[in-house]
């Protein structure tokens, strides 16, 4: 497995565990990502993600998506995405 750099993030709600990404390559649901940061790092599959309250299947590069995510998050943590060899 490999791993591409696909955003970063910009801010994170911890009352509702939500991490905004800022996308520099396309995400989409059941797509799988690593978040990397100076305190976090852990993997998870994409379920479900919004964009202003609208739930979307897909995002492109630019686009800004929130997504639950499964631990704490930081603004500048590093979003990968897990590709297949």
């Amino acid at each position: 497995m490999k791993e591409v750099e696909i955003g970063v993030i910009t801010h994170y709600f911890s009352k509702i565990s939500v991490g905004i990404i800022k996308l520099s390559k396309p995400l989409k649901v059941g797509d799988e990502i690593h978040v990397k940061g100076a305190h976090d790092d852990f993997s998870q599959s994409i379920d479900s993600m919004q964009i202003e309250h609208e739930k979307v299947a897909e995002a492109k590069p630019g686009q800004q998506v929130g997504i639950k995510v499964l631990g704490k998050v930081h603004e500048n943590d590093k979003v990968l995405k897990v590709v297949p060899d």
